[in-house]
């Protein structure tokens, strides 16, 4: 363990620790993991990044967590272990767990409409390029649940490709943090799918009507929903859709401009409230905080004796949903890889340029953001950092340099 162990804001909500111990005593290897610290030590010497945190736990104790760099490119205070970070799509693996909930409580099953809580997904059509024009054409089955879990629905992102129905969602107000999680969802529903549901794996808006979902069938708001059931439970307390301004010291912020191409870098006010609580990107955490969601996960559904989620639930959302009927054609999906209810999952042992073990299942936030859970060395990491344009080269550095310290 390092010596920047002591929290930089005793005052700030309490959420509590997971044990510690020294890394030989877990089977990782102290010099290598000294050996991850100064390769991103590096990379901030270089102007990667502004800073990071990074935290390895094995056999359910930390063996290593370090706060490298600074919090913000324009301040001079140090990144800390308890530095607040936009964690973006890593919110999808906790609203997911949400939906599983509700699953597991008789509300739905997996292949049950969308359409059955959100009527407008009825109505949905098929886009079909044709000569540079958009053909509607009908449904060949209904979007089901499972489909929104899984990324077979249909629906898209706007900034994965630039498409003519993805054309349409960057037209839309779909980005605005001012409009309710009730009017999202309609607007999704009013815009064309990429592909019938079920035909392809399309990274997407999916885990936002999911949250709607939620919505609807708990008669709460999402994040009222998240605090009661999951946040709560696991003592995530510094886990929300917004942080108080009380925390303005404590954001991580990147570069204005991105290190490596220029362009503007510019992500949401963490301080302000939005109306729009994104279940796909849209919570404020910390390490700590979601280092408890990720040891409740490599428990089989438990932390601190609360069973959050059943142990075959949690294996059915971990194995890979993708049948060789789905196309899946992103960069997003890593070769060697499936997708399940929520998370990645790694499917061979090799073919990924990068070490990981099967069954490992992962996800990752727009902004740097990353963690992964690897039952079969009872292991998992979190990664936290604000650096969009470096995303993928630090995931796949990261996990090289992590696997080289297990013994």
């Amino acid at each position: 363990m390092t010596p920047q162990a002591a929290a930089r804001h005793p005052a700030a909500p309490q959420t509590p620790p997971l044990p510690q111990a020294r890394p030989e005593t877990l089977g990782l290897a102290p010099l290598r993991l000294q050996r991850l610290s100064d390769a991103f030590k590096r990379e901030i010497d270089k102007g990667t990044l502004p800073g990071a945190t990074v935290m390895v736990a094995r056999r359910g104790q930390i063996g290593w967590f370090e706060a490298l760099g600074r919090q913000s490119p324009e301040a001079s205070a140090p990144m800390a272990r308890d530095t607040v970070f936009r964690i973006f799509s890593m919110t999808k693996p906790i609203v997911s767990v949400g939906i599983m909930m509700l699953l597991e409580d008789g509300h739905f099953t997996l292949d049950e409409p969308v359409a059955k809580f959100i009527p407008e997904f009825a109505d949905q059509k098929v886009g079909v390029e044709n000569n540079g024009k958009l053909d509607l054409v009908p449904l060949q089955r209904p979007m089901t649940v499972q489909d929104l879990l899984r990324h077979t629905s249909g629906i898209t992102y706007d900034h994965t490709g630039n498409g003519l129905v993805q054309q349409l969602y960057q037209q839309s107000r779909l980005r605005s943090r001012k409009i309710s999680n009730a009017e999202h969802a309609a607007m999704v529903a009013s815009l064309p799918l990429k592909c019938q549901p079920g035909a392809e794996w399309n990274y997407s808006r999916s885990t936002d009507i999911l949250g709607r979902i939620i919505e609807v069938v708990s008669g709460k708001t999402l994040g009222a929903f998240l605090t009661e059931r999951i946040l709560a439970p696991l003592q995530m307390a510094e886990t929300a859709f917004h942080t108080g301004e009380e925390n303005a010291g404590r954001l991580a912020e990147p570069f204005a401009t991105d290190p490596w191409t220029g362009a503007k870098v510019q992500l949401f006010n963490m301080l302000e409230k939005p109306v729009m609580e994104s279940g796909g990107g849209g919570l404020v955490s910390t390490t700590m905080d979601y280092a408890r969601f990720c040891q409740m996960l490599l428990n089989g559904g438990t932390l601190d004796g609360v069973r959050l989620i059943g142990r075959k639930t949690l294996q059915l959302m971990a194995s890979n949903h993708l049948g060789p009927g789905v196309k899946v054609e992103s960069p997003l999906m890593p070769p060697g890889h499936g997708f399940g209810l929520g998370f990645a999952v790694r499917t061979d042992p090799g073919i990924a340029p990068f070490p990981g073990s099967v069954g490992q299942f992962f996800w990752s936030g727009m902004a740097g953001t990353f963690f992964w859970i690897d039952p079969a060395e009872e292991m998992f990491a979190v990664f936290m950092m604000q650096g969009p344009g470096q995303r993928q080269y630090i995931r796949s550095l990261l996990r090289s340099l992590v696997y080289a310290a297990v013994e």
